[in-house]
């Protein structure tokens, strides 16, 4: 499936650019987070620590284990803070 994947602050940094397009046969973000860090030094240190992002499927806020079937885009970001 081929899917537009958004980066969001340190994340778009890291890998040094905002979005991309991939072609994955990723079932979940945490298996597509796990293709993009094979790609490059820069996409491996975005995704370094796991634990320290978070992930919306089609626009929907959602977890690393959530099916990405019919996904077109995902994107990654750092945890939010409000006030």
């Amino acid at each position: 499936m081929t899917v537009e994947v958004l980066y969001f602050a340190w994340l778009r940094e890291r890998i040094g650019h905002p979005r991309e397009t991939v072609q994955t046969e990723a079932a979940t973000p945490r298996a597509l987070i796990a293709e993009l860090a094979a790609q490059s030094d820069g996409h491996a240190a975005a995704f370094g620590d796991i634990a320290a992002l978070r992930c919306a499927v089609d626009q929907q806020l959602t977890d690393l284990d959530a099916p990405l079937a019919g996904a077109r885009e995902v994107a990654f970001f750092p945890p939010m803070t409000g006030g």
